[in-house]
């Protein structure tokens, strides 16, 4: 072998050593991106089965809050309307994820109306029925909070992840993009306001 070769070689074999680790490390990075974009995925999916779950108990409520005949029909149209547009907009495979977001804190809204109107008939809060609803949907609304935070933690590992540098580089050369915040409604930290109509 010549001497003038053996540096070459050398020279070479680092190279491929460096472009190999190189590779290694993205493509290890590229695989914690994955990983991480599945946890949004399905801490998503448990705030939509929460959802549903509550989606579910609504027509109950509303069916035993329609009992009291002078409860305000347009409080329970309301809920309904949220909750068929919750429903919809679940089931649309066009609508992104901001859009299902929306649908979730307008359904939030419709119920706490509902809810609050409720508490000014007596007769209707103390039967069984109701109450029984009632103790469903407060922990199905725990349960929400509870999905909603945990979705949100994994939605924040999953944006720290991309933005770090130099992960950063490997983030946007294959196009992975932040992920939502599921964020509450403005104003929803005051209590809704709730006009009776008896006439």
């Amino acid at each position: 072998m010549k001497k003038g070769l053996i540096p070459v070689l050398v020279i070479l074999g680092i190279l491929v050593l460096f472009l190999f680790g190189v590779i290694a490390w993205g493509v290890g990075h590229y695989n914690n991106f994955i990983s991480f974009q599945a946890g949004v995925e399905e801490g998503w999916s448990q705030v939509e089965v929460q959802y549903e779950r509550r989606a579910d108990l609504v027509p109950q409520l509303v069916a035993t809050v329609q009992g009291v005949a002078d409860f305000e029909s347009s409080t329970l149209e309301e809920v309904t309307t949220a909750r068929t547009n919750w429903l919809n907009t679940m089931v649309d495979e066009t609508a992104s994820r901001e859009d299902q977001m929306e649908a979730s804190t307008s359904f939030d809204s419709a119920l706490s109306r509902l809810l609050v109107s409720v508490e000014s008939y007596p007769t209707l809060t103390a039967t069984d029925s109701f109450q029984t609803l009632l103790a469903q949907l407060e922990g199905t609304e725990n349960r929400i909070a509870v999905a909603r935070k945990d979705y949100n933690a994994v939605v924040t590992t999953y944006n720290v992840a991309i933005k770090k540098v130099p992960q950063a580089l490997i983030a946007n050369l294959f196009g992975f993009e932040n992920s939502l915040y599921f964020e509450s409604e403005e104003g929803s930290e005051q209590a809704p306001e709730v006009q009776f109509d008896f006439e």
